[in-house]
């Protein structure tokens, strides 16, 4: 592999240098009451105890931001009460603070993307470091890298030359030189240990939760009526990245067409992928974006979500479907056995005839539906980003 781009991002590192006499943080305006006058003294500030990488903040939200997300919210909510700060360094980007309560957002100007990652961050940053969306700042040693997937090596063809070229570069730069690497299933970290040459015992496996759909609300989804007469339906979540196989549950619509069963996609694409042929049929029904309240709506009136992925970090929508009582028939590639456990019905995702069994089998059996969705429940419990943000912090207090 060839690895002379990190060349680019080495050169851009020697500019942070013209930081190092500027502050920590973002200048405030301290010590002034609103009409001018004095105020008391304020109490010091307590310092940060570590920092965490905001970049996603400004990024749209598929799973992996999910992740970073849901991890943040949690781990303010265990540091209240706490005599502990942590910091959210956001670059220019981000139009919305997000509203924490013990991480204190700084908004680090200049620069964007890479670059900001790269230059900015890693002066401006308390360390240690949290960086939960794959990538982080090279120069930075005492930092935790949150590594999700290896399908830029698993399945290139679904990416941009652009997106792979970085990636391809960073992870392995950051394998060997950060402190702590994590991933997100065991499948994950073994898929790391092959791709980037470091020991898969060594990764921390930090799982997704479920708990963020309790804050959905079906009930104020407009889809009933969008979506009034529709027949008992598969749901499909449609990413036009190539590695998800979306196109392989399109082209049985037919088929399922005669079973009764209609075919509704929910979801788009990011621009980090590359676009597959879609299919068109009179039973399949596209969405295009969708809330999360839609999602709970849908999850909730769902046949079962089909997910006939062939390369996942972790595979979110599994979790979101078990949580909500939504039965599911899974590939059983990747880390999907290990996620979906006896919760799921499993197939190739390359065996037509054995996905439509499947689905013939749950249309005309409830009592099937009824236990699947038992298991599914049970299931999504041992998911919990409670669990995951308070190994994070453990992490951190150790860096």
């Amino acid at each position: 592999m060839k690895l002379e781009p990190v060349g680019i991002f080495m050169s851009a590192i020697l500019v942070s240098r013209v930081f190092n006499g500027e502050p920590m943080f973002s200048t405030e305006m301290r010590g002034l009451c609103d009409d001018g006058s004095k105020s008391s003294p304020p109490q010091a500030p307590v310092k940060p105890a570590f920092a965490i990488n905001g970049r996603f903040y400004g990024q749209p939200v598929t799973g992996v931001q999910r992740y970073a997300r849901e991890i943040v919210n949690e781990i303010d909510l265990q540091l209240s009460g706490q005599n502990v700060e942590g910091q959210l360094v956001i670059p220019p980007a981000v139009k919305a603070v997000p509203n924490l309560k013990s991480i204190k957002a700084t908004r680090a100007t200049g620069s964007d993307g890479y670059l900001w990652e790269q230059v900015i961050l890693p002066a401006r940053a308390q360390v240690p470091l949290l960086n939960l969306c794959n990538t982080a700042p090279l120069m930075v040693r005492r930092q935790i890298v949150c590594m999700h997937d290896t399908n830029v090596f698993d399945a290139p063809d679904s990416y941009s030359l652009a997106f792979r070229t970085v990636y391809r570069v960073l992870l392995p730069s950051l394998a060997r030189r950060a402190a702590v690497i994590t991933s997100v299933s065991r499948f994950s970290a073994h898929q790391l240990a092959r791709h980037i040459g470091i020991d898969p015992d060594s990764v921390m496996v930090m799982h997704n939760g479920h708990e963020h759909v309790f804050r959905w609300n079906a009930a104020a989804s407009t889809l009933a009526g969008r979506l009034s007469g529709l027949r008992s339906f598969v749901l499909l979540l449609g990413s036009k990245a190539q590695h998800k196989n979306a196109a392989f549950i399109l082209r049985q619509a037919s088929a399922l067409d005669a079973l009764g069963i209609d075919l509704v996609v929910a979801g788009g694409t990011a621009e980090i992928f590359a676009h597959t042929k879609t299919v068109e049929a009179s039973n399949i029904h596209h969405l295009g974006f969708v809330t999360d309240d839609d999602l709970a709506w849908l999850y909730a009136h769902a046949l079962c979500l089909a997910f006939p992925s062939r390369s996942e970090g972790f595979g979110l929508p599994l979790v979101e479907a078990m949580a909500l009582g939504c039965p599911i028939v899974s590939s059983d590639q990747s880390c999907m056995p290990e996620i979906c456990g006896d919760a799921t019905l499993l197939a190739n995702p390359d065996d037509a005839p054995a996905w439509l069994a499947h689905f013939s089998a749950l249309v005309s059996s409830k009592a099937l539906q009824a236990d699947l969705k038992a298991r599914g429940l049970a299931r999504a419990k041992l998911f919990s980003w409670r669990n995951s943000a308070q190994a994070y912090l453990k992490l951190l207090a150790r860096l």
